[in-house]
């Protein structure tokens, strides 16, 4: 039993069963017991070509009379910049694998159009002529990157291992990178270099991504980066990781990396672990019981990390390699989405929310161990921060957790340790905090599981002293969520925090998402 969950068993046994008054919730924060700074990528997100991800969620086209931005949806941009979204990962995911980078660049009226990976989902059969099934290659590169710099965010480029060759990865990093006018994939650019950092070599490449075994792909990730051509950029490779607790592929990859060579490992920047809680009950109608048991299933991620670690650590003594997780959420059953062609589109809901806080919270208390991230999805499809379908669009719960969380960016993560009775399957309170040097100023951001009854939170610091706190709660009862009709029907609000100098108490609502900051003393 590690530190944090003995002291939650104590504090549940000490608080009893729950009851119809408030019950009582702890937090302590170790000021002195720092983690590592945690990295504004790990709030990264993800764009696929699938469904309405692309188009009608990002690109509206130039001669769209919805406002854009050189054909991307400009509320889009606005609401990114608000958040300080940090990273975008594309073209996917499966997609990426069937991907010819080629197809997108150049004059958008010359570009080709392909059948779409996806194509073949039956909701995608039934339409005809439409860009969720005929890809038409009117967001290619050039478009993605003005996308990122619009956001004011890095690019994540996914790689297709399965299709292509190594020699044309490298034409594609030519393409992103090589000075104007040095070459002639940089003359067909025809802009300023993109400086394009991290590549990802593949995608969950024991399925869609070649169906590989983690010996066979260590060669082709060994054949891919051998010898890429930087052009001064210092490129950083994320390695296809494992699908959730498959700990037989991190095991396969490492030790075949490292029997080739150890000084292999320097190529690794980031082990790219999957991993989606999946659903209990559809998107929008679920029972108590369903709400409890998805919050278990997301709370997984944990235990992930430190196995998935473990691991690593016996090829890795240094733990060089970090984790990319980029691909997380709760992925739901279909019958929510909003449009016929946005596949795996769901609506977000509070409990959704509260899976965006305690993962959030997850990579933040291992701000050692995770050094990037990504959301699935970005836009109409699976754990979105947005929805949107013609000149309509709104923020999910989801976006507004992002929000909340923005502060911890590049702060110092600290020990904490929080107490509570669990909520079914679910810890009822769980969180993170992270200390800010420049401003001193510390952020605590925290969830509550409990589907009917508010908690009242004592919370202590530890080495330190507040001079003044306020707080922002997202809350509302597990179905709830934003429509096109009630846009903000889900948004923070103020929460009262009474401070004692070492000392904070304040009350969560029933199924809610805080964040706390403090100006320290």
């Amino acid at each position: 039993m590690n530190r944090r969950t003995f002291v939650s068993a104590t504090a549940a046994a000490l608080l009893g069963p729950r009851s119809s008054r408030a019950a009582e919730g702890s937090a302590t924060v170790l000021l002195r017991e720092q983690i590592g700074t945690i990295s504004p990528l790990v709030h990264g997100h993800f764009v696929e070509h699938l469904g309405g991800v692309v188009y009608d969620g990002i690109w509206v086209g130039e001669k769209s009379k919805i406002p854009n931005i050189a054909g991307i949806r400009k509320a889009l941009v606005d609401d990114l910049k608000r958040i300080h979204a940090p990273l975008f990962r594309w073209p996917g995911g499966c997609f990426a694998d069937s991907y010819d980078w080629r197809d997108g660049v150049g004059p958008r009226e010359k570009r080709p159009k392909r059948l779409n990976f996806w194509a073949g989902s039956p909701m995608l059969r039934k339409l005809e002529n439409h860009p969720a099934k005929y890809e038409p290659n009117e967001f290619g590169t050039n478009e993605f990157m003005r996308f990122v710099q619009e956001a004011g965010a890095k690019p994540y480029l996914a790689a297709n291992l399965r299709g292509m060759t190594a020699r044309e990865f490298n034409g594609w990093v030519d393409y992103c990178n090589a000075p104007l006018g040095s070459t002639t994939w940089s003359e067909v650019r025809g802009t300023p270099p993109f400086q394009v950092e991290f590549w990802g070599i593949g995608n969950e490449s024991w399925g869609c991504g070649g169906d590989f075994r983690p010996e066979e792909y260590s060669v082709e990730f060994r054949r891919f980066t051998s010898w890429a051509p930087g052009f001064g950029v210092p490129l950083k490779f994320i390695a296809a990781g494992p699908s959730g607790g498959d700990l037989d592929w991190t095991r396969g990859f490492f030790e075949s990396l490292v029997r080739k060579s150890p000084g292999l490992l320097r190529r690794v920047w980031g082990w790219a672990l999957h991993y989606y809680c999946g659903t209990a009950g559809g998107p929008v109608e679920f029972t108590t019981e369903e709400h409890y048991e998805l919050l278990g299933r997301a709370a997984r991620m944990e235990q992930l990390i430190r196995d998935h670690w473990a691991i690593m650590g016996e090829y890795d003594r240094g733990h060089r390699v970090k984790f990319a997780i980029d691909e997380w959420g709760a992925w739901h059953k279909a019958g929510s989405e909003v449009a016929p062609h946005h596949l795996f589109g769901q609506i977000g809901t509070m409990r959704d929310a509260i899976i965006a806080g305690l993962t959030l919270d997850i990579f933040h208390r291992h701000a050692d161990k995770v050094a990037m991230a990504c959301v699935a999805q970005l836009v109409n499809c699976i754990h979105s921060l947005f929805i949107a379908h013609e000149d309509r669009m709104l923020r999910t719960p989801n976006y507004h957790v992002f929000d909340l969380y923005r502060s911890h960016q590049d702060g110092m993560a600290v020990r904490t340790v929080f107490g509570a009775p669990m909520s079914g399957k679910a810890p009822r309170l769980d969180g993170s905090a992270s200390w800010h040097q420049k401003d001193n100023r510390l952020v605590v951001t925290c969830t509550h599981a409990d589907a009917a009854e508010p908690l009242a939170v004592d919370l202590r610091l530890e080495g330190g002293a507040a001079k003044e706190a306020r707080a922002r709660v997202l809350a509302g009862a597990p179905r709830d969520h934003n429509t096109f009709e009630q846009p903000e029907r889900v948004k923070p609000r103020e929460m009262a925090v009474s401070l004692r100098q070492d000392r904070l108490s304040f009350e969560m609502p029933p199924c809610s998402v805080a964040a706390i900051e403090m100006t320290l003393g």
